[in-house]
């Protein structure tokens, strides 16, 4: 199983395909999602990205976070695991 990295400040058109071509760049993309709010389906702003290996996970952290992204700063880190 790969890593699992957090993606926040997604801007509010970003959709699931844009968020794997971003993460494609750094190795294979297993999943990505985009959280939407329940109520109106609208982004809440933040997403999840599931890489093969840690390494790709690293390689796109160090990458993307604090970076611009069609017009955001966003901050990637890996996720954290529930308690």
């Amino acid at each position: 199983m790969g890593k699992k990295v957090y993606v926040g400040n997604i801007g509010p058109n970003a959709n699931k395909e844009a968020l794997e071509a971003l993460f494609a760049y750094f190795g294979t993309v297993e999943n990505a999602y985009i959280i939407s709010d329940r109520r109106t389906g609208k982004s809440k702003g933040f997403g999840f990205v599931e890489m093969s290996t840690e390494d790709e996970a690293k390689a796109a952290i160090d990458a993307l976070d604090g970076k611009d992204c069609a017009g955001f700063t966003v901050k990637v880190s890996y996720a954290k695991e529930p308690e």
